[in-house]
């Protein structure tokens, strides 16, 4: 049974990680597996989803029932359990200001045992789980702050996913819950064991990998089916089951907001460069190949921090950045072109565009005698039923001086 962390003590430990002020001995499981879980049923917001249940969820882990053969406890409960967030970021989700009991991931806000660094990566994200195999049960509850076991028994039944999953010891897992196929309404897990912890990756470099797990169904699905989040910009209609992504790299995202000729000011090399090719499979648990590009890609950085940014276009192959037949304030692409831009935190975003935007793939921090000092990342882009998600993950940095 999953052990708990006093409020208190989970928070410092928290914030020690994130200011690496100090050495923090983890308390572990005997050799544990780590979890990590995304609820991504983005549906149950608008009109047309009046007939659905709105996703939200209690996860119940090797459950026990009593004489009626409703759910009576369970080793390991992630009660609250919300559609995710857009971007889920490389620190727990309750280090911050919010108080609401709902949770856009699983550990996210439950105090548990979370991941140590390993390999120089925090995971502090994932929770440390008992290795072996597990039933895992979600349940349908209301969306109100009142605990899934002081409900009242009528609403404790409702099943909907039930599977049982196996967790290898020191592997790190990512589950989403999804939808399989789009019309049918037909439900899911997958089970994504990580490999980013035994890669080889360079410092000097960023590492972002692609996934479209979008439902069967969902891109040819009459539009107004579709959930509406203008963040989303062209996503929201989908995109092809076979997509090319290419990269520009942009110098400065302030200098973009006061001169728009910053189109044509992608960094030498990385300029539309063809970076990938992304297939859709909802099916599969196969860990995508990682693509790179340097941290300090702008010549004029002086190594120690950059304001450079990330815009990764997704194109129907055949079509590029140097053909592309769209403008950029087309709202129909016909699902063959869509654009992320990836900015920094705090600052407008300068296109005008249809573009989705998350945060920078890199992160500045105070680290050594620098405030800020810009770091590489490991990142993960999800394309899922008209929405792109990011998540990424911190590596370890030299801690700061004061």
């Amino acid at each position: 049974m999953m052990q708990t962390l006093r409020n208190n003590y989970c928070f410092v430990l928290i914030i020690l990680i994130l200011t690496g002020c100090t050495k923090v001995d983890y308390t572990k499981i005997e050799e544990p597996a780590y979890l990590r879980i995304f609820n991504d049923f983005n549906y149950g917001f608008s009109m047309d989803d009046k007939d659905k249940k709105a996703p939200f969820l209690c996860m119940l882990v090797d459950p026990a029932f009593d004489a009626e053969g409703k759910p009576a406890g369970a080793k390991i409960i992630g009660d609250f359990l919300d559609v995710r967030d857009p971007y889920a970021p490389p620190y727990p989700s309750h280090v911050g200001s919010s108080t609401s009991v709902y949770n856009p991931e699983y550990p996210g806000k439950e105090d548990v045992l979370v991941g140590p660094l390993v390999n120089g990566y925090d995971l502090s994200s994932w929770a440390q789980f008992p290795a072996g195999q597990h039933r895992f049960m979600f349940m349908y509850r209301p969306k109100n702050s009142v605990g899934f076991f002081q409900l009242d028994k009528s609403l404790q039944n409702d099943v909907m996913l039930d599977t049982v999953i196996t967790l290898n010891k020191q592997e790190v897992y990512t589950m989403h819950l999804l939808l399989k196929d789009y019309i049918k309404g037909t439900r899911g897990v997958l089970m994504r064991k990580e490999n980013f912890h035994k890669q080889p990756f360079s410092d000097s470099l960023n590492y972002v990998n692609f996934y479209n797990y979008s439902s069967d169904g969902f891109q040819t699905a009459p539009k107004n089916s579709k959930p509406q989040n203008r963040r989303m910009g062209l996503f929201q209609q989908g995109i092809k089951d076979k997509m090319d992504i290419f990269l520009t790299l942009y110098p400065d995202q302030e200098f973009a907001l006061k001169d728009q000729s910053y189109w044509r000011a992608g960094l030498p090399g990385y300029k539309g460069k063809y970076l990938a090719t992304l297939d859709r499979n909802v099916m599969s648990d196969g860990t995508a190949p990682y693509y790179n590009f340097p941290l300090f890609a702008n010549p004029t950085d002086d190594g120690i921090v950059t304001k450079s940014w990330q815009c990764f276009e997704f194109f129907m192959p055949g079509l590029t950045p140097v053909n592309n037949p769209y403008g950029r304030l087309d709202t129909d692409t016909e699902s063959n072109w869509a654009v992320l831009n990836c900015l920094s935190n705090g600052l407008q975003n300068p296109l005008r565009s249809q573009g989705a935007f998350q945060p920078n793939l890199m992160v500045n921090l105070h680290s050594g005698k620098y405030n800020p000092r810009t770091f590489a990342t490991v990142s993960t882009v999800e394309v899922i039923n008209g929405s792109v998600y990011l998540t990424t993950i911190q590596r370890k940095y030299p801690a700061p001086q004061y």
